[in-house]
Parts: structure tokens; sequence; C-alpha cells
């Protein structure tokens, strides 16, 4: 059994070293194999991974975005890896303890058929949660944060969640092969960790949090691009609300009669978001 870790990366060098380091450090009884997908990066860390004879590298063209390299990792993994091998995703910009891996594959196994993601903390003292994984509410259209006290405890420190984030998180490779992994191509970016998980979990897999497996993170919980043209805001890859991954991504959380009545759901949940935007400005104007 190999845990398979797998990091998408572009330039940001002292991350990606600090996250390897971390992952080196991990006290595992398991065997632990690291592929770095690098999509192009120009910082030097194209160089420095070729010198890493326990890193297996694969390269992009720049083009490849979170979704996109998640599925060239996998594709590589997939193709190698045993059947009750697991895949961990993590990204360059956290930091994770020595017992990380061990952590999430002892509540894996426990709780099994599982995958397991873990809790955002802030890289700075008093070390706050940022994120314990989200609500899905695909009627409005909404994803929120859980807050302690909406936690849906599987036990004491485990916690039932609608998805799971890719900043780190285990996967069974017998889950990843039943849903054939990612969607880069209407999901090349934001939402696709998300919406992998939201099928692995139809597939008949459990989605865990575990409670003191942390991965440490700056509290601006990634970057957007949020331009004041509209077309900017709904097919730039680099937006949050880039419109491919939306529709596949609501689609995929929708049940059957939710798909029923997408077409019409959808064009009103964007007019009443403009709406209740529109009323909060001016409200804060008229202040």
């Amino acid at each position: 059994m190999t845990v398979h870790a797998l990091i998408p990366v572009f330039n940001r060098l002292p991350m990606t070293q600090t996250m390897l380091g971390c992952l080196r450090k991990q006290a595992l009884d398991e065997p632990l194999s690291i592929t770095v997908v690098d999509d192009g990066s120009t910082d030097g860390t194209e160089a420095y991974l070729r010198e890493q004879t326990d890193v297996t590298t694969l390269r992009g063209d720049g083009n490849l975005w979170w979704g996109g390299a998640i599925d060239k990792g996998l594709r590589h993994i997939l193709a190698i890896a045993a059947p009750s091998d697991w895949v961990l995703f993590v990204n360059n910009d956290t930091q994770i303890a020595p017992d990380f891996v061990r952590l999430l594959l002892n509540a894996a196994r426990k709780h099994q058929p599982a995958a397991v993601g873990s809790v955002v903390r802030n890289t700075d003292p008093p070390y706050q949660v940022l994120s314990v994984g989200p609500r899905i509410h695909p009627w409005t259209f909404d994803v929120r944060e859980i807050r302690g006290d909406e936690l849906d405890d599987v036990e004491p420190g485990l916690s039932s969640v609608d998805a799971l984030s890719g900043r780190g998180v285990l996967y069974p490779v017998a889950a990843l092969r039943q849903v054939s992994g990612m969607r880069p191509s209407w999901l090349p970016h934001y939402l696709a960790d998300y919406e992998v998980s939201l099928r692995v979990k139809a597939a008949g897999w459990k989605l865990l949090v575990s409670h003191s497996a942390g991965v440490h993170s700056r509290d601006e919980y990634g970057s957007s691009s949020r331009s004041n043209h509209l077309y900017e805001r709904l097919f730039s890859v680099r937006s949050p609300n880039y419109l491919p991954a939306q529709l596949r991504f609501w689609w995929q959380a929708s049940n059957a009669l939710g798909k029923i009545t997408f077409p019409l759901r959808l064009p009103l949940a964007f007019a009443w978001r403009r709406f209740r935007k529109r009323f909060a400005i001016s409200g804060q104007v008229s202040q």
C-alpha cells in the first residue's frame, strides 16, 4: 500500500521546498511517493525539481491551472497505483505536521469507504480555523463554510461535510478510478476540488474531515480575479465566477428535480444576487 502525494505548482519555489520538506518528514509505516506537476514555472522551480531524486515531476505549459494539473498527475498515478493505494492532494502554499498523513489514513480506514479531508488553519498564531468544510446549497447556488455550531460530527474530532477541499485531502485510489478523475475542460481551476468530491460521494464514499489533521495556510485562503467587466467575470478561467465551471458544478450538486428546474433556477439566482448586491451598495451610500 502506497500513499501517492500529488502537488500542483506554478512558481513560488520556496513554498514548494517547504511542502516537500513536510512530506519527507511524515511519520508513516507505508511508502510515500511524491508527484509534482509543474505548470511552466519560471522561477527556478524546474531546475530545483530536476535535482530531487525522490520526486516524480510532470511538466505543463502554463495552461493547466489547478484542475488540469491534478488531472495530469492523476493520470500518471492511476496508471501505476495498486487498488489498495491512496492519493493525497496537497497544495504548495500550505504546511502540514509530521503526523498529517497518518491521521488521515487512520480516519479513512476506520470509516471506510471514505475520503478524508483536513481543517484549514491560519499559519499565524493563534492558528485560528479558516475552514472545516463547505455546506453546499444547490437550490440557492450557495457554498458556505461550516461554522462550529453547524458541524455534523461522526465522532469527536471527525465531521461529515458536503464536499472536500483539495488543499489537503486523502482519496482511495479506487474512488478516483470509479469516478474517472477530474473534469479539467469544464473545471480548470475554481470548484474543481469540490466537484470531484461530489462525484466520489455520489458513488458511495463518505466525505469526512479530521479536525486533528490540519493544513496551515495564510488567511487569504486562495486568490481570485474579480474584473469589473461582465464578460471577464463569466468567461475568464481566472474568475471564481467562470461560467462553465459554475454550470458543471451546480449540475453535479443538484438532485433529479434540481436538474429539471436547473435552466429556470440559474438565471433567477443570478438576477437575485445582482439585486442583493445593488441593494447593499445603495444602502451603504445612503448611510
